[in-house]
């Protein structure tokens, strides 16, 4: 009986020690788990801290930069290579700004010029043609002089005019091309033959180098304008008694070139870097006929750059020469 007992204590004891580790093991399980969740909390707390921090940093230089400060933009370390970005887009946009109002300021001090100028020929013109007008008995020769003076205000006046015109539409428009197939050759022959009054009045001569039909797909009448603004770049500021150089050749089976090229004083690298800008003018004199808009370039680029060619400037040795690379057909390009 006592044997009896003795084993069915063992038993109980046994079960009731396999309850208690059984227990043990449970808790220990959910001391792991409970364990594993407060690190991963923790970790996940720390990094969410570290992100939001870089947040608030990229955050701060977005602020800067929106706001224009002139001081460079810190981050910290570990985004070195974003604070680098932010600080190149700050300067980029300084510049833009920098460009756009020297170009606004440009654009102001001329219309300025232009309005002030414009009182002077029409002032002439009135006066001669009163004068005209109200004095009958005037010689005839003196009558030739009042009337080309007059002639010659009024052709002033319609300059002025042109590039108050020239001005708005270079500002309100945008440029688009209505490309067909022209034969270059042609186009540049007509261009000169309608200067030669100009040349003729100004003692200059022509130094033709066309080579014989080469026909391109563009679009003419804007090209005639890049042809135009740069032969007359030419004639304004050319030596008198010299020759003015026009020459084309193919640059390759894709593209032709063409050369402008005038005897006249040397353009300082300064000015020659900036002589495709808006409203820059070579000369600022204001009594100067050369003195115009300064938009003929800027424009001849902008078309020139639309047909998905270059225009460049050289000078040196009293020399000026423009050089246009164009392609044979614009419509692979645009």
């Amino acid at each position: 009986m006592v044997s009896f007992f003795k084993n069915a204590f063992h038993m109980e004891y046994r079960s009731a020690l396999n309850l208690y580790q059984q227990s043990i093991r449970n808790y220990m399980d959910w001391f792991i788990y409970i364990s594993i969740g407060v690190v991963f909390f923790i970790l996940f707390a720390f990094y969410l801290n570290r992100f939001t921090k870089y947040f608030y940093e990229i955050n701060r230089g977005i602020d800067e930069l929106i706001q224009e400060n002139d001081t460079e933009i810190t981050l910290a370390p570990e985004l070195s290579s974003t604070e680098k970005k932010l600080n190149a887009v700050r300067q980029t946009l300084e510049k833009r700004k920098l460009d756009a109002q020297l170009a606004e300021q440009r654009k102001n001090d001329l219309v300025v010029y232009l309005a002030h100028d414009l009182k002077t020929p029409l002032t002439s013109v009135i006066g001669y043609l009163t004068l005209l007008r109200d004095e009958p008995q005037i010689p005839q020769d003196l009558r030739a002089k009042y009337t080309g003076i007059a002639l010659d205000k009024a052709e002033r006046l319609e300059t002025l005019i042109n590039e108050f015109f020239d001005i708005t539409r270079f500002n309100l428009t945008q440029l688009t091309l209505e490309p067909e197939r022209v034969n270059l050759t042609r186009m540049l022959e007509q261009v000169t033959f309608e200067f030669n009054p100009v040349l003729t009045e100004k003692s200059l001569r022509w130094d033709l180098h066309l080579a014989p039909d080469i026909w391109i797909i563009c679009d003419p009448d804007k090209l005639e304008r890049v042809f135009d603004n740069l032969i007359r770049n030419a004639i304004n500021y050319s030596d008198s008694d010299t020759e003015i150089l026009v020459l084309t050749e193919p640059s390759d089976s894709n593209y032709v070139r063409l050369r402008v090229e005038n005897h006249g004083k040397t353009i300082s690298p300064e000015k020659l870097e900036r002589i495709f800008e808006q409203f820059f003018r070579l000369d600022t004199s204001r009594s100067s006929s050369t003195g115009r808009a300064g938009l003929g370039l800027a424009i001849a680029k902008e078309i020139v750059e639309l047909h998905g060619g270059a225009i460049t400037a050289e000078s040196a040795n009293e020399h000026i020469t423009f050089t246009v690379k164009l392609p044979i057909d614009c419509q692979k390009i645009v």
